[in-house]
């Protein structure tokens, strides 16, 4: 009779639970803890207090398949830990939604029902469509000076001002150390407590979705943290030993004992999803996760992070190396339903074309012409060619698939941390070539993605930082670096290492906090993008993402054309030249010829004194075209000959 009682109480409790793992607030002041440790042949919950001196413990029923669960005389803001076989160590809870002393310390019950949302009627973001969207990534802990969700969320009424439509913060889960960038989280349902309360992110959130901005998050599902990570204390199967990636052990989604592994990171989606209204993900790495399983687990989750959102839509984007194009095909033809993938090939072309460089996998792409062509008509310009880098074939054809899938830039966190010293594009390239690809990247056909800061010029860096305090993962996150950065800065590991600024300097991260004052020092670039976000957002044909509408062809070395059909002649024509001034006469290009019974004039160009440019202008003329040096220009077709210039 007393076991039934206890079986009907656990299923009680099971069935007021929100998810399958993690503690979760039941009634007033009491608390449903669950948590699967198959190592363990007793778990209790060590509830602590600091007026208290001694630590109260409630023991948890074993359930078939290694969980654990009970309820306890908790309430929200209690902290907690696990002991497992009635050891002297306590460890956080794998699905912990707060560490407020970080990884290390114990863990906080939370109550996200105790949060009021103010936009409830938010619809969410969506990719295809009039306008498109326009993505700005963000790390909380450099944005500001303070570093964290209350300051970031002052600026974000300038970012709607200026048209940024999706913020994508890098990864906020709970990871060590008093800085970093977030990729080595180990508390994967924790919101960092470096950057505030679980209440302060959702205060985010809803302020962005009040100012019409959506939030997508940055995940990382490829591998754990080596630093407070304590998964192996409550089970051997979360990771495969004999697997890894670049970045250690590879997480069991496949593996004997797979399925609740994969229940814990399909559950971390839907939880992001519903308990703080993010708008989507960013997958990080994809290309590094080992899953032979019938369902991809990167599938798994988007499928059930669009579940969690209800009637909202979301976003879910790769970033995937391998440019494995069935990701964001649908399910129906053997894809796994994502909605957009990053787009390392533009980047790779513009730093070619704007730099000259070639040392490591630059030394793939020429810069030229046709490549950004191409990208404008095919996305991906590896489909399945041979790649010296990686010295394999990269790619899968994209035939069919729609513009706006692919989101391209020119900055983002990896990138300009690539250079070494953390360089930003502009200080590598002419003022004029810079203007051009900007213009480029946003009025191009796909996604574009701006990095905090590149809107305005920011002069701050962007180098790679992380507060470890394990001597043997600094000193192999030191060498790391130092290897993958040699080939980018033409130095031996050696050399590398004794360049390189230490990753823990307190100082190397204050130096990437942005300053706002630059907004005016630098207002002439800001014009050029709040100018180019502007006209992409209300111009009749740039503000359209429509598949197959863009042809393009080379005129010059470092010049070309993009033309974007439209109906009744309304086309637009994007003239970039990377290069020196150039008089075409002849021009026997048929992209260059008006609609019949039209001509051309400027609607736009990069050569405007708004924006420091040379006041020189595109000349068309049925007898000639003059291209200004390093500019972009964009035509439109006029039936008055007062008009056409």
């Amino acid at each position: 009779m007393f076991r039934e009682m206890l079986d009907a109480k656990r299923e009680f409790h099971h069935a007021q639970r929100r998810y399958p793992i993690g503690a979760e607030v039941i009634g007033k002041d009491q608390t449903h803890f669950r948590v699967w440790a198959p190592r363990a042949r007793e778990i209790d919950v060590v509830l602590e207090d600091g007026a208290r001196s001694k630590p109260i413990f409630y023991a948890l029923t074993s359930e078939p398949g290694g969980y654990f669960s009970g309820a306890g005389n908790a309430g929200a803001g209690t902290h907690y830990r696990f002991r497992v076989n009635a050891g002297e160590n306590f460890y956080p809870d794998p699905a912990s939604r707060f560490q407020p002393e970080g990884p290390h310390g114990p863990s906080c019950v939370v109550d996200p029902r105790q949060f009021r949302w103010a936009d409830t009627n938010w619809p969410g973001p969506a990719l295809a469509g009039l306008q498109g969207q326009i993505i700005y990534e963000m790390h909380i802990g450099s944005f500001t000076k303070q570093g964290t969700w209350r300051a970031a969320s002052e600026q974000l009424p300038e970012l709607a001002r200026i048209g940024i439509t999706v913020i994508e913060m890098m990864p906020v889960a709970e990871f060590p150390g008093k800085f970093g960038w977030g990729y080595d989280g180990v508390n994967l349902f924790a919101p960092s407590h470096l950057y505030g309360t679980p209440d302060d992110l959702r205060a985010f959130i809803d302020r962005a979705h009040s100012l019409g901005l959506a939030v997508i998050l940055d995940v990382v599902y490829n591998h754990f943290g080596p630093d407070g990570n304590y998964l192996g204390v409550f089970s051997d199967n979360y990771l495969v030993r004999e697997k890894g990636n670049e970045w250690g052990d590879a997480i069991n989604f496949d593996g004997p004992n797979s399925g609740p592994v994969r229940e814990f990171f399909i559950t971390n989606g839907r939880y992001w999803i519903e308990e703080f209204q993010f708008d989507g993900f960013r997958f990080d790495a994809t290309h590094a996760i080992r899953d032979q399983a019938d369902e991809y687990i990167i599938g798994a989750v988007g499928h059930a992070a669009r579940e969690a959102a209800g009637s909202r839509s979301i976003l879910l984007i790769a970033e995937n190396d391998l440019q494995e194009a069935k990701m964001a095909r649908p399910l129906n033809e053997g894809g796994d339903d994502l909605d957009g993938m990053w787009n390392d090939d533009f980047h790779h072309s513009a730093v070619v074309a704007l730099t000259g460089r070639n040392e490591a996998y630059y030394g793939d792409y020429l810069g030229a012409p046709q490549e950004f062509i191409s990208a404008a008509k095919y996305g991906f310009l590896y489909q399945g060619q041979a790649l010296s880098w990686r010295q394999a074939l990269r790619g899968t054809s994209t035939l069919g698939i729609a513009p706006e899938v692919f989101v391209c830039f020119i900055e983002n966190h990896d990138q300009i941390a690539n250079t070494g010293p953390g360089q930003r594009l502009r200080s590598q390239t002419s003022p004029g070539r810079y203007r051009a690809m900007a213009a480029l990247l946003l009025l191009g056909p796909w996604t574009p993605l701006l990095f905090q800061g590149e809107e305005f010029g920011a002069s701050s860096p962007f180098l790679f930082f992380a507060d470890v305090g394990d001597a043997s993962v600094r000193e192999a996150t030191r060498k790391g670096r130092a290897q993958w950065l040699a080939p980018f800065l033409s130095l031996s590991e050696e050399e590398a290492l004794r360049s390189l600024p230490a990753h823990d300097d307190p100082q190397v991260f204050a130096r990437c906090k942005l300053d706002f004052s630059e907004r005016e020092k630098n207002r002439q670039l800001y014009n050029l993008h709040i100018d180019l976000l502007k006209l992409r957002r209300e111009d009749s044909r740039f503000r359209q993402q429509i598949p197959g509408g863009i042809d393009g062809a080379v005129l010059a070395p470092a010049s070309f054309v993009l033309r974007y059909f439209a109906k009744d002649n309304d086309d637009r024509l994007l003239v970039v030249n990377f290069g020196e001034s150039q008089i075409m006469y002849p021009a026997p290009q048929p992209l260059l010829a008006p609609p019949s019974g039209y001509r051309w004039e400027t609607l736009w160009t990069t050569e405007s004194p708004r924006y420091a440019g040379a006041s020189a202008a595109l000349i068309a003329t049925p007898e000639q075209w003059v291209l200004p040096a390093e500019s972009a220009v964009a035509v439109r077709p006029c039936t008055s000959a007062n008009h056409a210039n």
